[in-house]
């Protein structure tokens, strides 16, 4: 059986701490989006739509909450109410107790029944496919914006800055800054557009699978040898006893 590595061995052959002065951020930021296209090749978005009004529900609906969750209540949402007319014409009680498991499911339902609506009035039932239109829906702000009109029509109008990627690119020396919109300004601006759109769904996948908050798996990290000081110090720890 192979042998574990030493933290030791991970310091000197595996981890190779990075900074802004021996390497510069953007250039830093392209290795991470090379390597994280290299690794998660067929990435797409994890909640489940068939439309761009579905996924601006579904969407709405994942503010803390898990996609698996919202994956499991959305096929009897979208059965009884299929099109944004449908939705509008909905009673909020209704619609409250079919997504009340996601949490804050009043101030969802509203959201949603209001962003259905205004879509009826305002869009001839049509998602918009700017940002500045998109943002005016009820419950829709740049991050659910910027998920659907990269996912379903492939517009690249910011990078979406969710829990994991909030934390990753932290960890991974792209920002020092703690709020969503100041983290994504920083990507926009390291990160070529034509990585915008995949490269937050990339890192949400590693967020799932290796880069995990509570337990990181380091040793599997295809990141490792791009990871800043503070995930060489938690290696050495993990492995101090070997």
């Amino acid at each position: 059986m192979k042998k574990s590595p030493t933290s030791k061995q991970w310091t000197t052959k595996k981890l190779q701490p990075t900074s802004e002065s021996d390497v510069d951020r953007k250039q830093h930021a392209l290795k991470i989006a090379k390597q994280l296209a290299k690794t998660y090749t067929d990435v797409n978005c994890a909640l489940t739509h068939r439309s761009p009004f579905e996924l601006t529900v579904a969407t709405i609906l994942s503010a803390q909450c898990t996609d698996e969750r919202v994956n499991m209540v959305t096929p009897a949402l979208f059965k009884k109410y299929p099109t944004p007319s449908a939705l509008a014409a909905s009673k909020q009680e209704d619609v409250e107790n079919i997504i009340r498991s996601t949490g804050f499911f009043r101030a969802k339902a509203t959201n949603i029944r209001g962003m259905a609506i205004k879509l009826v009035k305002d869009f001839g039932g049509e998602v918009p496919r700017t940002l500045e239109e998109m943002v005016t829906l009820p419950g829709v702000g740049r991050k659910t914006g910027n998920v659907v009109l990269g996912t379903c029509f492939g517009l690249a109008t910011g990078v979406v800055v969710d829990t994991h990627v909030k934390r990753i690119t932290r960890l991974l020396g792209l920002t020092t800054r703690t709020q969503p919109e100041q983290i994504e300004t920083d990507l926009m601006e390291l990160l070529p557009r034509k990585e915008w759109i995949n490269f937050s769904h990339r890192l949400i996948h590693h967020g799932r699978r290796i880069c995990i908050a509570r337990r990181p798996n380091c040793i599997e990290c295809p990141l490792l040898n791009l990871c800043p000081r503070v995930g060489l110090r938690q290696l050495e720890d993990e492995h101090s006893s070997d």
